[in-house]
């Protein structure tokens, strides 16, 4: 991994095994129906998926436009496990993984400046030069094609009865991105990233993505909510930002929490888009 003063690389707080990808997947699929929602496909559009990862939104936006998609995936073990997926769904054929990094996207010289759509999501936040990944996303586009940012501002969450220990949990947590030198408060800046990377900026708005007890899928928020936190843990106990009674503590406590009756969870997921100039 990089070291921190490495503005060329990337920082992924998260893991890619098995289990962090069986999350993932089950994140995705809460997720998925508002985003597509959102973007508001009208058939035909040609995409390009920034950080595709498991592919499932790459495969729907895919079935919605009716062009396969482009998915740019960094992780090989997403990208087999992307492929696995979609050869179990019968739709191998929707999306072209290809291997890369935001920063330098893998198109070829007749690709760039020939898609509709060029979208990322929860990238950005692990980038080290972010507006590097949008210019390139500007770049890929058509003249009046669109950009689309979906990432992270982490001091949107809010947790109702607040739960024991859980403020500086979240707190180091957030800091940990710093420490890696991301920027955990990214989404309140996909505005001005539009802006920077020569865009004209159309739409800001944002995505909710919070339960409360006694909804289906609310066990489901609240695992996602502390296997996120338990993957920086290495990251906050090197970095002296918390000690690991209190995170281990401050976990189960979360978890004890969710089996209360009023225990709710709001998150929005911050969403910016924009055109290209013609």
């Amino acid at each position: 991994m990089a070291t921190a003063n490495d503005k060329s690389e990337s920082a992924y707080i998260h893991g890619t095994e098995p289990q962090e990808q069986a999350r993932l997947s089950l994140l995705n699929d809460l997720l998925n129906q508002r985003t597509v929602h959102e973007l508001n496909l009208q058939g035909g559009e040609r995409i390009l998926d920034v950080g595709s990862g498991l592919g499932q939104l790459s495969r729907t936006m895919a079935r919605l436009s009716g062009v396969p998609v482009i998915g740019v995936e960094r992780s090989g073990e997403q990208i087999a496990e992307a492929l696995r997926q979609a050869t179990a769904a019968g739709e191998r054929s929707l999306v072209a993984f290809r291997q890369g990094d935001a920063l330098q996207l893998p198109l070829s010289d007749d690709e760039w400046g020939s898609f509709d759509v060029a979208h990322t999501r929860f990238v950005l936040e692990h980038l080290r030069e972010p507006l590097c990944a949008v210019q390139a996303m500007v770049r890929a586009v058509k003249p009046g094609g669109r950009i689309v940012l979906e990432d992270d501002d982490h001091d949107l969450l809010r947790l109702f009865p607040q739960p024991p220990g859980f403020d500086a949990l979240w707190d180091a947590y957030q800091r940990s991105y710093s420490v890696l030198g991301n920027d955990a408060a990214i989404g309140r800046r996909l505005v001005s990233l539009l802006v920077e990377a020569g865009a004209e900026p159309t739409r800001n708005t944002f995505i909710f993505f919070g339960s409360c007890a006694g909804e289906p899928h609310f066990v489901h928020y609240v695992d996602n909510l502390a296997a996120v936190i338990q993957g920086a843990r290495v990251t906050v106990l090197a970095a002296n930002l918390l000690d690991a009674e209190s995170f281990d503590t401050a976990i189960l406590t979360l978890r004890s929490w969710s089996r209360e009756r009023d225990a709710t969870i709001w998150y929005a997921v911050s969403w910016a888009e924009g055109r290209r100039p013609r």
